[in-house]
């Protein structure tokens, strides 16, 4: 190896040193948790090394060497240990170590959360998204100078190889062959358990489990071992595009993090027996070795403590986040901002919302080839157990739309990478009550990657989901989520009752750069189920789209009931939508029905407008009622027009019972229906 790649390194674990003991002495002013690299430093070097802007790499938060070594000076890490206001990763929002970057001259890093093991996830998402730019010759993908094709390398710690999500990911990666480097750095610690008392076996041996992974284990402390394997594995990678893991033993020098200290949970004999492989002393020996010159290497010591001194000072003295900025970046604009092409078409047919969204998504993929279908079951054979899917694996091929395991972690938290990348994932979570595995994803790497990356990594993708209780589905194919859904910042929650929203909203949802759940009610997809024969529209143009965040109203008071206090208005959503109008049918002239049609974000203009008019208002959801997105609606609606109102906001829901039986009598029982809708607007009159 030439010597200049070894003094390379040597200066930089110098550095890294240098950081970690200048941060624990100025405890004060590092007051913010974080942990360094200290005895982690060889292998990170040695991966980073061997990086082109091409290619891409998720560290995860002991990482630092790896940032020193793709090239970010000390100074622009200080700034995130700080949170100061020129964080280039997170503008201060975002603890240290966890950077994300977007440029011509650095591989790209995505933003990935402090969750362990949850970066595998979105990290495999881009090796999937890269293997399918390449296997639609997409002029997406950027190569290296000579050629070269792109890498991803994950990084994590051993603790974290546990996860389960970590399982998901590794299966997909080999089953679909994707040039991605599972990086494992073991240092026998997680927090204060050690390896021998959580897990049965390293990741090494964890590995043998998946046939089709190749692995290799090494002594990440050794920098020439280090190097020399990453070069091999990554070369390889690059040519023969299959996924490889490489399990590197450090030690851990430092504290787990500031906040959890070392000698809170450690032995000075386990301190001394980690002491001994630190890298530094190891390549510092190894230099001498080769003939490098003592007063060379005390020259790069001195030279990189006083400009880890002079890069911290500067970082203590720069400016602090503009308090104003605080709720900037949640999302990023839009491009459809109206309602455009044509509702009703003269001459189109009527249309169930089951084949609305079948329409939508064949129309966006023959549009735009960098989107893609996955999930559970909606592949060729069976095209989704709803059929909404049915014959687009035909029409574009099993590489855009294909089956997965029963992965929702790895079906939502693979478009966080996917999205990375340019492609435009449109994936299914089965049915609603399903939608927890994947919760984690959405909650922890979805929903903040746009907002704590300052705009550089918003999530694009349209996430399907099944959704409401009808016939017998029972306590796990029933459930309603969107009160959970929209306790989550960071994502958009549409919910259509018809046709024609369905593929108005679809599209536009697609078209959004942010990440928007579709909830599809099952029971109005083929509106087989009694007084829902509205949901059936005429099919609007190809061109059509409705902006997310407009309400509709689905019917409207005669302007003399209103006048003389004889009405009120109802607010829904859903299946609601057709429980109102069939409590209207009693109600001639008397009654509003705003369809909300997205409940985030959410249409108050109209809503609190309606309202204002008629001075009596019912809110009604499929949901349970206690705790629900429905009652916090009311209290706004409260707040807002109280001195417009002449009755309490009244809400209707479900009856709060833990799931929805599967006895058809029971859950009847148990939902709101048109009679209970007309009860409810009784009462509400006689205010």
């Amino acid at each position: 190896m030439h010597t200049d790649i070894l003094l390379k390194a040597y200066r930089l674990m110098c550095t890294a040193k240098a950081m970690a003991e200048t941060y624990e002495a100025n405890r004060t002013a590092c007051k913010y948790v974080h942990s360094t690299s200290r005895g982690h430093e060889a292998i990170q070097l040695a991966a980073a090394f061997q990086l082109l802007p091409c290619d891409f790499v998720s560290p995860y938060y002991r990482d630092e060497s790896i940032l020193l070594g793709l090239g970010f000076a000390p100074y622009q890490l200080m700034l995130q240990l700080l949170a100061k206001r020129d964080d280039i990763f997170t503008g201060g929002r975002e603890y240290y170590g966890h950077p994300n970057y977007r440029g011509n001259d650095k591989p790209t890093i995505i933003h990935q959360s402090s969750a362990t093991g949850m970066q595998v996830i979105p990290t495999t998402g881009i090796a999937q998204g890269i293997q399918y730019l390449e296997q639609i010759n997409s002029d997406r993908i950027v190569y290296g100078p000579n050629g070269e094709k792109p890498v991803v390398i994950c990084s994590l710690g051993d603790a974290s190889v546990t996860e389960g999500e970590v399982s998901e990911a590794l299966q997909f990666a080999i089953l679909k062959k994707l040039p991605v480097i599972y990086l494992v750095q073991d240092n026998n610690w997680g927090i204060s358990a050690s390896a021998e008392e959580v897990r049965v076996m390293d990741a090494y041996d964890y590995a043998a489990g998946f046939p089709g992974l190749d692995r290799v284990r090494i002594d990440g402390s050794n920098f020439e071992e280090s190097f020399d394997t990453m070069h091999r594995v990554v070369q390889y990678v690059r040519q023969h595009r299959t996924p490889y893991l490489v399990q590197a033993k450090v030690p851990l020098l430092g504290h787990h993090t500031s906040g959890v200290r070392k000698e809170f949970y450690r032995t000075q004999e386990d301190l001394e027996k980690h002491a001994v492989n630190d890298p530094g002393p190891k390549l510092r020996l190894r230099l001498q070795h080769l003939g490098v010159d003592e007063g060379h290497l005390q020259a790069i010591e001195k030279d990189a403590w006083e400009a880890v001194r002079n890069q911290f000072q500067e970082a203590i003295q720069a400016p602090e986040p503009d308090p104003a900025t605080v709720t900037d970046h949640v999302f990023v604009p839009t491009p459809i901002t109206h309602e455009k092409g044509q509702r009703q078409p003269a001459g189109a047919e009527k249309i169930i919302m089951v084949d609305a969204a079948l329409f939508a998504i064949r129309e966006i993929m023959e549009e735009f080839p960098e989107a893609m279908l996955y999930g559970q079951d909606v592949g060729r054979r069976l095209g989704g157990v709803f059929r909404e899917a049915a014959t687009l694996a035909e029409r574009f091929s099993d590489v855009r739309v294909f089956n997965t395991a029963i992965q929702e972690a790895y079906i939502i938290g693979s478009t966080v990478g996917m999205s990375a990348v340019g492609v435009k994932p449109i994936v299914e979570v089965q049915f609603a009550d399903y939608i927890y595995p994947g919760f984690n994803q959405l909650v922890t790497e979805i929903s903040k990657s746009c907002y704590l990356s300052c705009g550089k990594f918003p999530v694009q993708t349209v996430i399907r989901v099944p959704i409401g209780a009808y016939g017998g589905g029972g306590p796990y194919h029933s459930g309603s989520v969107e009160s959970t859904l929209l306790t989550v910042k960071g994502i958009k929650v549409v919910y259509p009752s018809n046709a024609a929203d369905m593929k108005g909203l679809m599209k536009a949802a697609f078209l959004d750069p942010n990440p928007v759940v579709m909830l599809e009610h099952k029971g109005l997809y083929w509106s087989k189920v009694p007084g829902t024969e509205d949901a059936k529209t005429v099919e609007p143009s190809r061109d059509y789209v409705l902006p997310l965040g407009k309400a509709a109203l689905a019917v409207q008071a005669d302007d003399r009931n209103i006048e003389t206090g004889e009405s009120c208005c109802i607010i829904t959503y859903g299946m609601g939508v057709y429980w109102a109008k069939s409590a209207a049918k009693h109600f001639p002239g008397q009654l509003d029905i705003i369809d909300l049609r997205t409940l985030f974000p959410l249409d108050e203009n109209l809503v609190f407008e309606r309202v204002k008019k008629h001075g009596k208002c019912l809110v009604l959801t499929e949901e349970q009622q206690n705790n629900s997105f429905a009652e916090a609606l009311a209290a706004r609606i409260s707040r807002a027009c109280f001195q417009w109102l002449d009755a309490p906001v009244e809400v209707l829901g479900a009856l709060n019972v833990p799931a929805v039986p599967m006895n058809m009598q029971l859950e009847q029982a148990m939902l709101p229906n048109g009679e209970k809708v007309t009860a409810a607007i009784k009462q509400l009159l006689q205010w």
